[in-house]
């Protein structure tokens, strides 16, 4: 029991707070019914911090808490027909009603996607929190208020002074196909299925983020209400479309069980094309007058249960195991699999993650294997048919040199922990060609140089054929080809139009922002928002290359380094990682060549007025409740300061609030100015 509870409190944390779940909703539904059986049996031995007395996980701190008036509790699961019939029965005798009794039911589908609660008072929109622990939740106000299908304004006649709309956050399949080809394309994390995806991009520090993912919302219920507009389930929903809220159009109301479970074969049958993830029915008693004789047993309410489905999964052959070479030289496995039919989609191919993975379920080329479609989009290799293992089977060796250029392969050694890191990358750079050409649609990627015309298809013709091997070479094309045995417009699949438009295109890009030039660059962890830091922080790209050439001069620890580090949103892997790029001959001479064809405009700062702390440095540390940190940041910038993410004899100002931490004390050992936030306020004004 103790060892069932830390594994699924591990798993609470990486699903609720960090939107990176190891394994998958059935998996972690069969720990937590393990230990609910085991608890039920032995009663006398339940922990009193128990999982099965919890909700999700503990909000994080940067987001700032806000307590729910009403708990966000969590359902109770229905895994087959039986546990649906046990639950109407339950009911039906907890109400004491007849056989002649009717009792209405709401069956809708169970949406895979954020649980968030929104407060509307007077009808506006004043603050949005994240399900969090059930009790507190992260204050997501600004990212909702981002989300295009929730109204700021409520409209009608009967809205109630004060009301908590509940609902879900979520991605539909096509957005999410969208976002994490973008992801790709600009070098960035790739989701591992919608809810992730949906997760992570609510939960941005940065409300622009939010803003730009195409994220979606259905209501379903309600927390505080100072009144109702309905007396059963169905009115108030309805209510809430009147108000402009988004709602499932697929609720629907039986009478008797056997609608009830009709609905759900139905939804389980059409869930491929509802065109977002689902991953169950919910079914809710219908009259509020019985939720509330109900009330509640543990963290659930008895008036309601979540009906699951089982896990999509069909056994095939792995065939044979790939190795695909990212930008970064990350060895990703691809199981290729004899085609098969999961939950209606052809699978071909699956995930395998990383070499441990493979040794862990000890997937061998040749295997029968069951795939699972997790979150119904991403397929991956759930296990291995022992009994149908071919006899002289051996297991599967992962390179140690790339597949590619012949490299070494190496896990590097992850700083923090001590251990190696999950991926082996290669060490070739920029002469292997599966790192060349990825890093090349990187560089020419929307948000990157954004050079029309010339996607994927485009750069591995130019890179195979000669015409492209460096991002220089993009901007030498037209030159070249105009004096080449074999132009373009001879060959085929290009045409005159085509050609012009494409030269027209790359002559276009030829004067590129500094944050756009840096990001292009694709250097290791460095992505669009740390390349916008960097580039804040020194204006030109020849103040940036001298910043860093003096700290691989001087080294770690050098005031040089220090300096970069000491940048808001910069860290020690962002430095090593400009060091070693910077610290290599060939990346230099690269840079060199493009720099020869390209011109890095300045970065645009708007013109500071002047203020008290006009050239300062400053540092906010602690959570700040007049101003969110984010705009505390913007108001010092536009007031001429410096933002720096530590302390030090260079700082000039630590503004703390809350749950300060070590920046107070460091500044209080440096003799730096402190203020709290009305100190600031009083000291900047309004800015």
């Amino acid at each position: 029991m103790a060892r069932l509870a830390a594994e699924i409190s591990h798993h609470d944390e990486l699903y609720y707070r960090q939107d990176a779940p190891e394994i998958s909703d059935a998996a972690y539904d069969a720990l937590r019914r393990r230990l609910d059986e085991l608890e039920k049996a032995h009663p006398g031995l339940r922990r009193s911090d128990s999982p099965t007395e919890t909700v999700g996980a503990a909000p994080v701190a940067a987001f700032g808490k806000i307590r729910h008036d009403v708990p966000m509790l969590s359902l109770g699961n229905a895994f087959d027909d039986q546990d649906v019939v046990d639950f109407v029965e339950r009911v039906r005798r907890f109400l004491k009603l007849g056989d002649t009794d009717v009792l209405e039911v709401t069956a809708e589908p169970k949406i895979d996607g954020l649980s968030i609660s929104i407060r509307y008072e007077a009808g506006v929109l004043v603050q949005a929190a994240t399900r969090g622990d059930g009790t507190e939740g992260e204050n997501v106000t600004a990212n909702i208020k981002t989300v295009r299908e929730i109204p700021h304004t409520l409209k009608g006649r009967d809205i109630p002074e004060v009301i908590e709309i509940r609902g879900e956050i979520y991605l539909g399949h096509k957005d999410f196909e969208k976002l994490n080809a973008a992801q790709a394309a600009s070098g960035d994390k790739v989701f591992a299925n919608p809810r992730n995806a949906a997760a992570g991009s609510l939960r941005q520090l940065d409300p622009s983020i939010t803003a730009k993912r195409p994220l979606r919302f259905f209501a379903y219920t309600w927390g505080a209400a100072s009144e109702l507009p309905a007396d059963t389930q169905t009115g108030v929903v309805a209510a809430f479309k009147r108000w402009g809220l988004p709602v499932n159009p697929l609720m629907h109301v039986a009478t008797e069980i056997e609608d009830v479970l009709a609905f759900y074969r139905d939804i389980e049958r059409d869930r491929v094309g509802l065109g977002y993830d689902i991953d169950g029915v919910v079914y809710k008693v219908n009259r509020l007058d019985y939720q509330e004789r109900l009330g509640f047993v543990s963290r659930s309410p008895r008036w309601a249960i979540a009906h699951k489905f089982a896990a999509e999964r069909a056994t095939t052959v792995l065939e044979k195991i790939d190795i695909q070479v990212g930008r970064t030289g990350a060895l990703t496995p691809v199981a290729k699999l004899r085609p098969v039919t999961v939950g209606g989609v052809v699978v071909s191919n699956a995930t395998l993650h990383n070499e441990d993975e493979i040794a862990r379920k000890d997937i061998r080329q040749g295997d029968t294997v069951v795939v699972q479609r997790a979150g119904d989009v991403i397929p991956q290799v759930v296990e291995v048919v022992l009994d149908k293992r071919p006899r002289h089977s051996k297991p599967y060796e992962f390179p140690t040199v790339c597949p590619i250029c012949g490299s070494h392969a190496v896990r590097e050694s992850v700083e923090e922990t001590g251990k190696a890191d999950v991926v082996r990358r290669c060490t070739g750079g920029l002469i292997c060609p599966a790192q060349a050409k990825e890093r090349l649609k990187h560089f020419v990627s929307r948000n990157a140089f954004d050079i029309d015309g010339l996607g994927a298809e485009k750069i591995e013709f130019f890179f195979d054929t000669g015409r492209i091997k460096s991002p220089a070479d993009i901007f030498t094309l037209e030159t070249r080809d105009r004096s080449s045995d074999e132009p373009l417009t001879k060959v085929r699949g290009f045409k005159e139009t085509s050609v012009r438009k494409l030269f027209s295109a790359i002559e276009a890009r030829r004067e590129v922002a500094l944050d756009r030039f840096l990001f292009a660059l694709g250097i290791r962890h460095i992505g669009e928002t740390t390349a916008k830091d960097l580039a804040k922080a020194y204006g030109t790209f020849k103040a940036l290359r001298a910043a860093v050439d003096a700290a691989i001069e001087g080294g770690k620890g050098s005031d040089a380094y220090e300096d970069i580090d000491n940048i808001e949103g910069i860290g020690e892997t962002v430095v090593d990682a400009l060091v070693d790029f910077f610290g290599e001959q060939h990346n230099q001479e690269q840079v060199d060549a493009l720099l020869n064809e390209v011109t890095v405009k300045p970065y645009e700062r708007i013109q500071a007025k002047a203020s008290p702390v006009t050239g300062k440095t400053v540092v906010f540390t602690g959570t700040l409740t007049k101003l969110t940190r984010n705009e505390a940041k913007a108001q010092a910038e536009r007031l001429g300061a410096k933002v720096s993410g530590s302390v030090s004899k260079k700082t000039d100002y630590v503004v703390a609030g809350a749950e300060a931490g070590s920046k107070l004390d460091n500044a209080r050992a440096l003799g730096v100015t402190v203020l709290d936030e009305d100190g600031w306020i009083a000291l900047v004004g309004q800015g």
